[in-house]
């Protein structure tokens, strides 16, 4: 769904683990990396889009992830002109986001990257909170860099929250 500004409505998917990693993964066959996200379809509810996102691209269930929190304004980033779709209309000239931060609940196993057709990811891994700021493709720098601002507090929860547990329950 592109909206009468030409931005691609989506949503952008933060994954963390329950030592305030994050899930970082590979484009298939790029050397680009990024969040987990993608377009929200029409008549489809925010939360349909998320759960259905992290399903084709990382193969979670809801039952397998707990919604952390959800970012208070829409987030917007142009695309590069030599990656504007003019085949659309109005032309999609780049993404605005509603940004979640999910806790995996379930193992590492749970994340499937070959569950869709064509695949988004071909390798993943974990990653310190604020690593991806400095490795995403430059015209999406601005977003991470706003959503991982806002959703920080809840990491350092998540932190606390380990470090209260006694060490011999994990």
């Amino acid at each position: 769904m592109i909206d009468e500004n030409g931005f691609r409505l989506n949503v952008g998917i933060i994954l963390t683990n329950s030592h305030g990693q994050l899930f970082w993964g590979r484009r298939v066959n790029q050397d680009a990396w990024q969040f987990p996200q993608g377009g929200i379809h029409d008549n489809e509810q925010l939360e349909e889009a998320l759960f259905r996102e992290l399903y084709e691209e990382i193969g979670l269930s809801q039952k397998e992830v707990s919604i952390v929190a959800e970012s208070e304004q829409w987030l917007s980033y142009r695309l590069p002109r030599r990656l504007i779709r003019s085949d659309t209309r109005p032309p999609c000239i780049g993404q605005k986001q509603k940004w979640f931060l999910l806790r995996l609940e379930g193992e590492d196993s749970c994340i499937k990257l070959d569950v869709s057709i064509k695949p988004e990811f071909d390798h993943w891994r974990w990653v310190s909170y604020w690593f991806p700021l400095y490795q995403v493709v430059a015209f999406k720098r601005e977003v991470y860099r706003q959503a991982l601002l806002e959703f920080s507090p809840k990491i350092m929860n998540i932190k606390k929250e380990l470090m209260t547990l006694d060490p011999l329950d994990h």
